[in-house]
């Protein structure tokens, strides 16, 4: 069984940056397809980026240029580097595990079978 815990949300102004950490268990992360998804209140959940087993990366492209996605396998993490963020990134962010023995990236939420607990992240002055 795949866990998973996300970190790094918080309060940021437009323009600033952070850095979520998506910390997986139960599996080696590098057979694994994690991908980053938000909700806003009212808006239906959307796919942010993803990272296939193989370390190919894929971005909504509303956050291309100025997210990036990436993993440390020894540390079993995957990390989601936001940059000039915006007010509309204003949500809460889920990681989500696609089940064992998958290999690529989804946008579909319903393909990925576990979830954390998500973080809120809100960008606002």
């Amino acid at each position: 069984q795949v866990q998973l815990v996300e970190s790094g949300g918080g309060l940021v102004q437009p323009g600033g940056s952070l850095r979520l950490s998506c910390a997986v268990s139960g599996f080696r992360l590098d057979y694994l397809v994690i991908g980053w998804f938000r909700q806003a209140p009212e808006k239906e959940r959307e796919r942010v980026s993803c990272i296939s087993s193989y370390g190919s990366t894929a971005y909504a492209d509303s956050v291309k240029g100025r997210f990036t996605i990436s993993r440390d396998n020894t540390k079993k993490t995957v990390y989601l580097q936001m940059n000039m963020l915006k007010p509309e990134d204003t949500a809460v962010y889920y990681c989500g595990a696609r089940p064992f023995g998958v290999r690529f990236c989804s946008t579909n939420g319903a393909d990925f079978g576990s979830w954390g607990q998500g973080t809120q992240v809100t960008v606002s002055s």
